[in-house]
């Protein structure tokens, strides 16, 4: 916090003194006022010793995650959005809104997406939910070619996205995967949040890579070996739950290995899955056509304590 210092010191003068001994003037505590501005706030720490002991490793997560509050409907989504790829319509984006006005999620999770796909679902989860309001986050992946956010054909930005009916803020955070592969010109990305559902949750996406089996696999483990069990320390071991079009088919050893310890999942049947570390577990899912406007359908699963 900034403030203006103001000085409290105070100008006294003694006036003329009567007798033989004649004028004498005394000034006492002449202090100016101070101008400017100073920072207000915690001192500044004191420098560590060369012997300080190196910092604590992060916590280990708790055996016993917090439990759910409630359940938690999540809709998977992926929009085939860029205008690049066979499956662009120009149609998904507002059939996909008409499905969260129709069954108001509490979480959606979306990929290949463009960043204003997400407003437009954004808007429309506001419509439908108690309060009027709703909240998103974006992440884009990257152009090889550039090194910059990957573009749709209408010029934003093209990635994942998350949309939540509950305040999120930024933790979480988002990122390019470290495993790409070497002849796709867009690098993977993944992005998470901290949700303030009844109970406190985090949700992630992301859409791995279809063109190498092994790279996908190696992204999949990328968030189950680092970005989950990161999550989990800071919140005390809340349930992650991740929505995505993994590209690692609908199941077996495969993807059984690379997601989380423990973990419950839904899928519809082809690449999209939703998963849930320990504290929740699927009640019940579907799928939903979305007229054709993209070669996804949306799949809608209910989360519940467990």
């Amino acid at each position: 916090m900034i403030g203006t210092a103001r000085g409290d010191g105070t100008v006294q003068r003694w006036g003329r003194m009567a007798g033989a001994v004649g004028l004498a003037l005394l000034l006492i505590g002449c202090v100016a006022p101070a101008t400017g501005s100073v920072a207000a706030g915690p001192p500044p720490a004191s420098a560590a010793p060369a012997s300080a002991a190196p910092p604590a490793a992060p916590p280990a997560e708790p055996s016993e995650p917090p439990p759910a509050a409630g359940p938690v409907r999540v809709l998977q989504l992926n929009l085939c959005s860029s205008g690049i790829a066979g499956c662009y319509t120009g149609r998904s984006t507002e059939e996909a809104a008409e499905l969260v006005r129709a069954e108001a999620p509490d979480l959606i999770t979306v990929n290949e997406a463009c960043e204003d796909d997400l407003v437009v679902l954004r808007d429309a989860l506001a419509e439908v939910v108690p309060g009027g309001s709703a909240t998103s986050a974006f992440q884009a992946a990257r152009d090889r070619t550039t090194g910059e956010g990957y573009r749709c054909v209408n010029g934003r930005q093209y990635g994942n996205g998350l949309v939540s009916r509950w305040p999120t803020g930024s933790a979480g955070g988002g990122g390019i995967h470290p495993a790409q592969d070497p002849d796709d010109p867009e690098e993977r990305s993944w992005v998470c949040r901290d949700v303030a559902a009844p109970s406190v949750l985090s949700v992630c996406t992301t859409h791995l890579a279809y063109t190498v089996r092994e790279v996908a696999l190696a992204q999949c483990a990328h968030l189950s070996d680092t970005v989950v069990p990161e999550l989990r320390a800071r919140t005390g071991g809340a349930p992650v739950v991740l929505g995505a079009d993994l590209n690692l088919g609908a199941d077996g050893p495969e993807l059984d290995a690379c997601l989380p310890a423990g973990h419950t999942r839904a899928g519809d049947g082809g690449p999209q899955h939703v998963v849930a570390t320990p504290g929740l577990v699927v009640a019940d899912h579907r799928t939903i056509d979305l007229d054709g406007s993209t070669d996804h359908p949306g799949l809608l699963v209910t989360l519940v304590p467990g």
